[in-house]
């Protein structure tokens, strides 16, 4: 039985199948900067962490750090990509389910999945479709892991894009999510998570 989604997707599938033609993407301009670096950096992953953190995101680089700062918060069951249940596999306390449970969306009090890119330029997280595994599991607990492997950090927004590729839904995350209404009062978590971890690994 297809879900909701499923059936918006397919019909926009078919909407667009007697088209002749897609229009191509626009061209973006590397030399347009969005986001200048704070400082001179000797990586990308180094200029990754301190856009993601001034954005109010957390970066690890260390799973054993994560996983102290998720017993810290009280954070103990969540949903695991199964690829990436290794982990966290064997973790005292850190308990997960690796099939996302729509019954429990209340109970996972983390998410872990993987992010296609970050971008230095920003401290964004790229989340592709394709790529993560739920994206309930992303956007629903409280607190969102995404992995990052440090070759899939990019430089910039441009050369984000450039890797699109032919997936139908992307999100870009920088920091926790956040609105404000029109007196400036900003409030983070209402309508994703709200404390977005990136934790990146030289190996996946």
């Amino acid at each position: 039985m297809s879900s909701d989604r499923d059936k918006i997707y397919s019909a926009i599938r078919a909407a667009l199948a007697p088209l002749p033609e897609r229009t191509e993407k626009p061209e973006w301009d590397d030399a347009m900067i969005v986001c200048k670096p704070s400082g001179k950096f000797d990586s990308l992953k180094a200029q990754f962490a301190d856009k993601l953190i001034s954005a109010s995101g957390r970066f690890y680089d260390s799973v054993d750090t994560l996983t102290a700062y998720l017993k810290e918060e009280g954070s103990t069951f969540g949903y695991c990509d199964p690829a990436l249940a290794h982990l966290l596999e064997g973790v005292e306390s850190i308990t997960f389910d690796t099939e996302f449970d729509e019954a429990r969306i209340n109970d996972y009090t983390f998410g872990l999945t993987k992010a296609s890119a970050g971008i230095a330029e920003s401290g964004t997280i790229v989340l592709k479709d394709s790529v993560t595994s739920a994206r309930l599991g992303a956007l629903a607990p409280w607190i969102h892991i995404a992995v990052i492997e440090e070759t899939d950090i990019v430089a910039s927004i441009g050369e984000a894009i450039q890797g699109f590729g032919d997936d139908p839904s992307i999100i870009f995350a920088t920091g926790p999510s956040k609105t404000a209404d029109v007196e400036g009062i900003l409030i983070e978590g209402v309508h994703g998570p709200g404390i977005q971890v990136a934790l990146v690994l030289s190996h996946i």
